[in-house]
């Protein structure tokens, strides 16, 4: 297939390129593209070296191709999306610029492959990465009771905010060590030995945008307008991998020994849930793998229908190139 990356000098450009070659997903010709700043540099691919073109300089550079990865923020997608699908490539688009869309799908393979299909913009819209994680660890339960109730706790790593947000912690704790002070520019507080809980900016009913982002996406991804869901995102000072504490309250009540089998079983999904042995995921051991891990299962003591559980996925990952190259694999197979 002949593809095209949008934002390929960007952390998750850098992550799709990985992830590509990694599935040994079949390539043909591979087009890279960037702003002006970033015009002129070479990546490698398949022994290659791809030299990144200014996006718009070229208004049919995507004529012949099959998929574009767009993954250079929202107001980007927005302006650049007909020039992308105008000649039949299909976008496939890491920005929140069309999520809640009603005539474009918002896909997460292991939840709802079958919308993937149904995209008459020729746009597919990756979900938030927190909201991938989620729904890919409450699709099991899901199939066993219907979900009525979703409280989550995040715990979001450095690295959600960019390349220059994970510098920026490492800066502090250097600054820190050293007797400077901390100025924070990508945080709106110091994040070295701190928690941050503000991600995005504050909105509806005073959640932060990334907060509705789990409300509503959540809702979309599992065809399941009934099922309400409430967070809480927060910053913390972790490099790469995020972390959600899960409470959840279904229909009928599902055993602690009837999630854990349904986990070891879902796509997706690695159980990792052995407190004898101290084994549960944490995002020290997770970064750079592609799986969402669940652990610290147990019945929820405040409701007789709800269920606990821990998980950590890689947010560059699955939460958003291997996210996208799975859609287009999707696409790939038909």
């Amino acid at each position: 297939m002949n593809i095209a990356i949008v934002g390929a000098s960007g952390a998750v450009g850098q992550e799709l390129l990985k992830v590509l070659d990694q599935q040994d997903f079949p390539v043909e010709r591979l087009r890279l593209f960037g702003s002006e700043r970033s015009a002129g540099r070479r990546y490698a691919f398949r022994g290659n070296e791809i030299e990144v073109e200014v996006l718009g300089a070229d208004r049919q550079a995507f004529l012949g191709t099959d998929i574009a990865f767009v993954s250079a923020g929202a107001s980007v997608s927005r302006e650049y999306a007909g020039m992308i699908t105008a000649h039949g490539a299909i976008m496939i688009d890491n920005s929140s610029a069309f999520r809640m869309d009603s005539d474009v799908p918002l896909v997460v393979p292991e939840v709802n492959p079958g919308d993937a299909f149904e995209a008459p913009r020729r746009i597919i819209a990756n979900p938030n990465c927190t909201t991938i994680q989620m729904v890919v660890a409450l699709n099991p339960i899901h199939r066993i009771s219907p979900i009525k109730r979703v409280h989550v706790a995040t715990y979001q790593a450095a690295s959600g905010a960019g390349a220059a947000a994970m510098d920026e912690l490492v800066a502090q704790h250097r600054d820190i060590m050293e007797g400077r002070e901390v100025s924070p520019r990508r945080f709106a507080h110091q994040l070295a030995y701190n928690v941050i809980p503000h991600i995005d900016v504050f909105g509806q009913d005073d959640y932060t945008r990334e907060e509705l982002k789990m409300h509503y996406e959540t809702k979309k991804i599992m065809h399941a307008p009934d099922t309400e869901v409430s967070a809480t995102c927060v910053r913390v000072p972790v490099m790469r991998a995020h972390s959600e504490a899960i409470w959840v309250s279904t229909e009928r009540a599902v055993s602690v020994e009837e999630a854990r089998e349904a986990f070891a079983k879902a796509p997706g999904v690695v159980l990792a849930d052995d407190i004898s042995s101290n084994v549960y995921p944490m995002p020290l051991d997770l970064a750079g793998s592609d799986p969402v891990y669940v652990g610290r299962i147990r019945r929820d003591l405040a409701d007789p229908n709800g269920l606990n559980f821990w998980c950590v996925s890689d947010q560059i990952r699955k939460g958003a190139a291997l996210n996208a190259v799975q859609i287009a694999q999707l696409l790939a197979s038909r």
